[in-house]
Order: structure tokens, then sequence, then C-alpha cells
């Protein structure tokens, strides 16, 4: 048995803007420690028998960050998938069951989102390995959090009767067994139910007989192709002409667009798992969280003696049950509370406790009014390294720039600005219209309008250096590309 780990890594995150972005959502962000949710998930498979590298599931706008933050770790994926569009997760998982049949015999795949938190993570391991045998004989299994508390803001999975050697059926009811012993139990599931209002999700706690549906799956990747196959042929025959002209790219694997873009959108639980009757779920008490919104991640950090959570240089007077997150400013408060404070290096939200799903509303204004804020942070990462634009004024824009060593930049022009280049620290091998001039720290160098230039690091080190755009148009989409290493446009 080999157990391939699909890390589904969509989304943009919009409730946790002004951190989470379109072009670096909060599954690459470090909002709970050092590492990023994204690098956090993929350690989590640290400790598992037969587990493989990972298959990734990318929007292709993020390919960059997934294969940036895998080298950081030191791993690599078995394959980075990348989607030209966003077609719900039942295609997403059929891709990648695709290419793991490609890959190995038998593959029994466990299928994650890059978003979630498990505090416990050896409780999660005890809950995978429970449901292998089960898998094994080709049951579908799904996580399903015991919860805590009457959520609204998850759907829910009704447990049915208790699955015995993974064969035979018992009646839970009859079941003497106590609550812990409970969560390694394997049951079937009677029902999938959506998101409920307050009053029912309170019935629901009581019962004893829901979970929070967790969206994370192990199965055989064959049984999941035939489960699909039987309910939605479709999605199977799109994805299956996806896949059949794969372009390979760096470490990418990139799809026909045309065949993906046909394939309907769907969650696999409304295509697969609310369908077939071999749906099982295992209960998961591993201090679980998807990080839905500030709120969630407040509760993540822990509180003090007056409720507040807070990260970074925050000054806190007569506050309570506030949550406040800096970044590089000092944040102070006085007289407030059930408060989210939150600055970026370009925004700061406040927001009322109450009203913190409501901030995906300030995203759809931003990007109603075109708002580059939607998208992009004052710093943008790129897979050469990263800029960060610290001054904007008419016809002019001043960058910091930083490039890895090796690394460099497309070979390039642009028609509308000229640009000033000044090394701060590392070394910088300049390429202008041909000619090539090595420059190190305090020298510096002019690229005309038009001048066909390229930047690269050839140091050991990180090159450093600071820009300075002037011209009429400094828009990112003014760069005509005549070589590049990363294969962009």
């Amino acid at each position: 048995m080999n157990l391939i780990p699909v890390i589904m890594s969509g989304g943009s995150g919009s409730r946790l803007w002004p951190q989470s972005r379109a072009l670096n959502p909060k599954q690459f962000l470090p909002l709970v420690n050092e590492q990023t949710m994204f690098q956090n998930t993929v350690a989590r498979l640290d400790g598992l028998n037969s587990v493989e590298a990972p298959v990734v599931i990318a929007n292709e706008d993020h390919r960059f960050l997934v294969a940036e933050q895998l080298r950081q770790m030191g791993r690599s994926a078995e394959a980075i998938i990348l989607e030209p569009v966003g077609r719900n997760t039942a295609p997403a998982v059929a891709l990648a069951a695709l290419k793991a049949l490609d890959l190995q015999e038998e593959p029994v795949l466990l299928v994650l989102a890059a978003d979630h938190v498990i505090q416990d993570e050896k409780a999660f391991h005890r809950a995978i390995e429970a449901a292998l045998p089960a898998t094994m004989n080709g049951k579908l299994v799904t996580f399903g959090i015991v919860p805590d508390h009457p959520e609204t803001g998850y759907g829910y999975i009704k447990a049915g009767e208790q699955l015995i050697d993974n064969q035979g059926i018992a009646d839970k009811t009859t079941e003497a067994t106590t609550h812990a012993s409970s969560l390694t139990t394997i049951y079937c599931v009677q029902q999938f139910v959506e998101k409920p209002d307050l009053e029912t999700a309170q019935g629901y706690l009581a019962s004893g007989d829901y979970y929070w549906n967790s969206g994370m799956f192990l199965f055989k990747a064959a049984r999941y192709l035939e489960e699909l196959k039987q309910y939605r042929p479709d999605i199977l025959a799109a994805c299956e002409k996806a896949m059949r002209v794969q372009n390979p790219d760096l470490d990418f694997v990139r799809l026909d667009e045309a065949a993906f873009r046909a394939c309907p959108d769907e969650s696999i639980d409304y295509a697969v798992m609310e369908k077939t009757t071999d749906a099982v779920v295992v209960p998961l008490d591993a201090g679980w969280s998807d990080v839905g919104s500030w709120s969630s991640l407040a509760d993540i950090a822990g509180q003090d003696e007056q409720g507040n959570s807070f990260q970074g240089d925050v000054l806190l007077l007569d506050t309570a049950n506030t949550y406040v997150r800096s970044e590089k400013k000092l944040i102070a408060t006085v007289g407030v509370h059930d408060l989210v404070v939150v600055e970026s290096d370009d925004a700061i939200l406040v927001a009322h406790k109450a009203r913190v799903q409501d901030v995906k509303k300030v995203v759809e204004s931003l990007k109603a009014a075109e708002r580059p804020e939607v998208n992009v942070h004052r710093k943008v990462y790129r897979p050469w390294g990263a800029y960060d634009s610290i001054d904007l004024g008419e016809r002019f824009q001043v960058k910091r720039i930083m490039v890895k060593p090796g690394a460099r930049l497309s070979l390039q022009k642009h028609y509308h600005r000229a640009e000033h280049w000044v090394v701060v620290k590392g070394t910088a091998l300049v390429e202008i219209d041909g000619k090539e001039v090595l420059l190190t720290e305090n020298q510096s160098t002019y690229i005309p309008i038009g001048a066909v230039h390229r930047l690269e690091n050839p140091g050991k080190f990180d090159l450093e250096l600071i820009e300075v755009q002037s011209g009429g148009y400094l828009g990112e989409d003014d760069i005509v590309r005549f070589e590049d290493t990363y294969g962009r446009v």
C-alpha cells in the first residue's frame, strides 16, 4: 500500500483579508506559526507509514508559491498539477487520481486541504491508520470532526450504523462504548447535511450523531474513479481528456485548457460522497480548524485574562475580547471590545467580531472598484525572488528588489518606463542591449526606455537593489519578455 497525499491548494481566503490576497492567499501565509499553512500541511505527513511525496493541485497563479515553499522545506512533490480554471473538488481529486495511477499500480489517496490547522498530529495519524483497513476493502472514507460547539458555518455528516471488521454492520445504539473509544470507530455515512441554523446545530450537538464535514478523505484512487464514472461520468470524461495532453513545464503538469474548462463545476460531496453506498466516516478529535475567519484564528491563538488575542507589536489598554494582529506598525487600543484589528503593509481592517464573515464583502467592493489591494500585497513574490513597492507617485515608483542566488529575471524591455538600479547588497550581473556589466554594493546602472535588459544574481547570497522607475506608465503589464527561465509569457 502506497499512500499518496493530495493537497488541494486552491481558494482565495477572502475572509482573511487584508493578509490573504488573490495572488497570495491564506494557505501560503504564516498565520499560525513561522511556517505557512501549506508547509504545515506537508510537514503534518511526517510519521505516517508508507507515505509518498504529495500530489499538489494548484491554481496557475500560485505555481511558484507552491514550488518555492516546498523548496524552502527541502521537499519535492510527485506532481504539481496546474488548474487553468477552478472547477471545484470533484474534478481536482479526479486529476490527482489519474496522475497517481500513472505513478503507481494501486495508490491510496489522502485528500487534504492546504489551509487547515490540526493541533494534535498524533490523533490525526491514528485516525488515518484506523481508516486504512476500510479503504483497502473499497470504502470511501471521510473524516468527521467531533464538534465541541453548535457551529453554523460548517456542513455536517450524520453517522449511521457502525462498521465492524470493515464488512459487517452493527447498530451503534447497542454499543456500550465511551466517547473516547468511539473516536476510533468507523460508521457508515447516513447523510450529509448543509450548514444549519443555530437551533438545528444545537440539536446536532446534543444527539452525538453528527460530525463537522472536514473535507478530508481517504480512498483508493481507482475506487474514487469507479464511483465518479457511475455518478458523474461527464466529470471523469472531461478530466481524462484534460490529462490526455499533459504539458510538462519545469516541475509542473499543465492540462489541456479547453478540455478542463468544459468540465462541470462540482464538489466531491455532491458528485460522489452523497451518492455512493460505500461512504464511511471516521470521527476525528485533533484540534481541527479550517481558519475560515479572523475569529477562528483568534480562537487558535488563545486568549489573555480579558479574552484578547494578539500578535506583533501591540499595546492593549482597557480592551476585552479583541483580536489584534500587527505586521510592522505598533497598534494601540484603548477602551474597545469585541473587535478585530489587522494591519498589513498597505491596508488596515477594523471589524466587529460578530461581523468577521462579512470581510468578504470588503473584498467584493475592492474588486468592483478594481483596487490592487484585492489581488496583491505591497510585497510581491516571484519565482526569482520578490519585490516591495516602497513608494509611488506621479510618473515614478520605487521598489526594493530581492533576487535569490543563481536566479535571474526574464530578458525583457519596457515601452513606457526607464529604470535606475542601485545595488544595496550582493552582486548583480546586468545585461543591457547585449552588453554585460557586473555591479557590487553601492554601484548603479541605468536602463533606458526600450532597452532589452536582464538582471541576474551570480552570487551565493541574496541580491538586494533599489529600483527607481520613471515614465508615463508604470504598470506591471508593460513588460515584453523575449526569454524566461520560468516559462512565463
